[in-house]
């Protein structure tokens, strides 16, 4: 499935590839590269409330400072697990991590086999990237809240994001 008009870079219309998922929706499994290569599902952390924080690259400013906000809340609330996504290489997400000392959340590669992009909707045409947003999920496998940030630039909603994360514990 495409959609265009969803999002924007630097206000150019982009293409978002795969599908339209929604609150109330059971939040598709997905398979995904855990830093050390070895392959992480959704179905991991069944029981728990999830975010998932998706992003284009950790090595861009905004994708920088989403991926550090999120560690920082999740190590102040073990019963929420994040969890950050992109199509960057699991040695690049490892090198980010051990550089900024990222140790709360998990973080996955979804270069092989773009499932969580194509499940979720996130892959952007134009780049083969994942489009920015917040998948929050609660005990129970339902999406919760959704965010799919419509400026590729713009930071998320950690706020309410975290607000839902909080209401489902």
């Amino acid at each position: 499935m495409e959609r265009t008009g969803i999002i924007t870079m630097k206000g150019n219309p982009l293409t978002l590839l795969g599908n339209e998922i929604k609150a109330g929706d059971k939040a598709p499994d997905f398979t995904a590269l855990k830093n050390d290569m070895s392959p992480f599902s959704l179905s991991d952390l069944k029981g728990k409330v999830v975010i998932i924080s998706a992003m284009p690259s950790v090595d861009t400013p905004v994708c920088e400072l989403q991926t550090t906000i999120f560690n920082q809340k999740a190590g102040e609330n073990p019963e929420i697990s994040v969890v950050t996504i992109s199509v960057d290489l699991p040695f690049a997400l490892n090198r980010f991590c051990a550089n900024e000392g990222i140790e709360s959340a998990v973080t996955l590669s979804d270069h092989r086999d773009l499932d969580f992009g194509s499940k979720y909707g996130f892959n952007i045409k134009e780049l083969r990237l994942l489009a920015r947003g917040v998948v929050v999920i609660d005990k129970e496998g339902t999406i919760k809240h959704l965010e799919v940030v419509s400026e590729v630039t713009d930071q998320p909603d950690y706020d309410k994001a975290l607000e839902v994360a909080q209401s489902l514990i």
